[in-house]
């Protein structure tokens, strides 16, 4: 065998795990789709400003074995994730907090929001939620899941709130304080110079082949290592063999606008039925909201301060040949997913992780730490 390894997909999973594999003095080649790495993690720079390619990143952890870890490829700034939803022109914080409430109903104390929630949920007789709009409104009553959740969330996932599941939102932030950081997390920020530089660091040393399909080639990849990390989706690793998995897919549409500040805001949700987008993104406040809080800026001298760089994101029905992004964990799903696994667990050479050989959405530190507990167990 040339390689110990061969890691397909140069994503984030893929990425840790050729870092610590390379510490080991293990060989590694890397086999990317794509025409370059880093995954949906992957930000270039236009007019000085880094962009998200794939959608909003904001790193956040409460572990700070992770944070230390990420930190080793680079510094973080500040950025603390506070979006604005845009229902019909009226701006509601999130997530739902007390400025939410004041701005909802006027009220300006916990007790009174508390009342106000109550009343609405009592209306409604909800004892045991058996879709998302009921476990919704016996959340936060019906106000706010007409206005902030029912029109983003059909969007979302292409199907009325009647028809999905309650664990959807089961775990919906609910605060009765003043606090509109979406995350309750102990880190949390953006990458100076961009989730692409990280990337490269983890996979220095590293042979990559850009615009390579592994499956292409199966035979000919699958006698170069003496094991496989495969990232890719488990089902189409099998020839789809079982059926399907269904995702959900996403539509970027960008431009650059002539303006040195658009919306004001690194992310504002679309909340109504009718605008056909979810979210914009104006990538620039990623950087410079989190300033303040970074010994350094985040943007080179390339800068153009009259430019903004705007992110349009549309959610669709996933089909063959787009992109998958978001796996439909429900029952149905899950089963195949399970058949996967069993067919998986007799291939000794075959190791699947990240988000599509898991077919689990993770965030970005779950991904790092299970890619240092793969490799943990391998060395």
């Amino acid at each position: 065998m040339k390689y110990d390894y061969l890691i397909v997909g140069a994503g984030l999973f893929g990425a840790v795990f050729s870092h610590e594999a390379m510490k080991a003095g293990k060989k590694v080649l890397v086999l990317e789709k794509r025409n370059h790495i880093a995954g949906n993690t992957y930000t270039e720079k236009i007019h000085g400003i880094n962009v998200h390619k794939y959608g909003a990143h904001i790193f956040h952890t409460n572990s700070r074995e992770i944070w230390k870890y990420v930190n080793e490829f680079a510094e973080f700034n500040g950025f603390i994730n506070s979006p604005v939803a845009n229902y019909k022109g009226e701006m509601y914080s999130l997530p739902f907090n007390m400025y939410t409430f004041n701005e909802m109903w006027g009220v300006t104390t916990p007790a009174e929001a508390e009342k106000k929630i109550n009343e609405q949920r009592e209306a409604y007789h909800i004892d045991e939620p058996s879709n998302l709009e009921e476990q919704a409104i016996s959340l936060v009553g019906e106000d706010i899941y007409e206005k902030l959740i029912k029109g983003y969330t059909e969007k979302q996932w292409g199907r009325p709130c009647k028809e999905l599941p309650s664990f959807i939102i089961k775990r919906l932030p609910v605060r009765f304080t003043y606090n509109n950081n979406y995350f309750n997390a102990a880190y949390q920020g953006i990458p100076i110079g961009g989730y692409t530089e990280i990337i490269r660091k983890l996979f220095e040393g590293a042979e990559i082949r850009l615009n390579t399909n592994f499956l292409d080639n199966r035979e000919e990849y699958e006698g170069l290592a003496d094991k496989i990390i495969y990232t890719g989706p488990i089902d189409e690793y099998f020839d789809y063999s079982l059926g399907r998995l269904e995702y959900r897919s996403l539509r970027f549409e960008s431009e650059v606008v002539d303006s040195d500040n658009f919306q004001g805001n690194a992310v504002i949700n679309y909340t109504d039925r009718e605008t056909p987008w979810t979210r914009i993104i104006e990538h620039k406040w990623f950087e410079k909201m989190g300033l303040e809080s970074s010994s350094e800026g985040c943007l080179d001298d390339g800068k153009d301060e009259k430019k903004t760089v705007i992110t349009r994101e549309y959610s669709l029905e996933w089909k063959p040949g787009d992109e998958p992004y978001y796996p439909v964990n429900d029952e149905k799903n899950q089963e195949l997913y399970n058949k996967y696994c069993d067919l998986a667990s007799q291939n000794n050479k075959v190791i699947f992780g990240g988000r599509l050989g898991e077919y689990k959405y993770y965030d970005m530190d779950v991904i790092i730490g299970k890619a240092l507990e793969l490799a943990k167990n391998e060395f």
